[in-house]
């Protein structure tokens, strides 16, 4: 998919949900009212699309054409549900290999990360709906293509779905600098779920709260952290080779 490939126009996008298009996000104009709006509005609740109300300006940027205050990006795949991607899983008779990114903004190193996920077996990727990246043209160019591959959740609420993992038997492993336990140290052979979080914020404080390991990743350079696809892909390989000696 081009990453210009949108809808634009209310009943246009109204059109688009109510026939199972995949919907990234909608962006709608702050002061759109009306009563087409308003089925607008219903449906995009309905469908928990995501939604962000902004100025003018910024749909014009996108297009100029008659986009009546609303333009939707559609989504380059279908996600898929992590609620049905476990349980399968586990009925293939796999050992689920989960990575969940938290508050990954950046579409180069989501591409790339999804490109290691690819190369070391993982089963799904999970991300949030709301500040997160997507799967675009420019993430599946990065990865690739490794994105037309793996399964990749996106969860509405992301701290659920880290505990819809550990309910399901998955041993939840966060990575952050301030971890008590060096990233060798850790329990990869069982089912396992990655936690990456930003370069910046790192993993979000309630997600941390419920992992069951915390790991960090030694640095002896004067530099504080590593690029996130970097030190994704140590821990992944890191597993892998774990989980290979079983």
């Amino acid at each position: 998919m081009e990453k210009n490939e949108i809808v634009f126009g209310i009943r246009a996008v109204i059109e688009a949900i109510q026939a199972g298009k995949e919907i990234d996000k909608v962006l709608i104009k702050k002061d759109l009212k009306g009563e087409l709006s308003g089925e607008l509005f219903r449906l995009i609740k309905t469908f928990d699309i995501p939604s962000q109300r902004v100025p003018l300006e910024r749909l014009n940027r996108i297009t100029m054409k008659n986009h009546q205050g609303v333009i939707a990006f559609m989504s380059a795949v279908g996600y898929q549900k992590l609620e049905q991607i476990i349980p399968m899983l586990y009925e293939e008779g796999k050992n689920p290999f989960i990575v969940v990114l938290d508050g990954i903004t950046d579409v180069r190193n989501f591409g790339a990360i999804a490109r290691t996920c690819e190369c070391a077996g993982v089963d799904a990727i999970v991300i949030s709906e709301k500040g997160s990246v997507s799967v675009n043209s420019d993430a599946i160019k990065t990865s690739a293509g490794a994105l037309l591959t793996i399964p990749v959740c996106r969860e509405k609420n992301l701290t659920d779905a880290v505990k819809f993992l550990k309910n399901s038997g998955i041993h939840t492993i966060a990575a952050n600098e301030k971890g008590n336990m060096i990233y060798t140290r850790a329990t990869y052979t069982n089912p396992i779920a990655i936690v990456m979080g930003a370069e910046d914020t790192g993993v979000a404080p309630e997600r941390l709260r419920i992992c069951d390991e915390i790991v960090k990743i030694p640095l002896s350079g004067v530099i504080e952290s590593l690029n996130v696809s970097v030190a994704a892909g140590i821990l992944m390989y890191e597993a892998v080779k774990n989980r290979e000696q079983i």
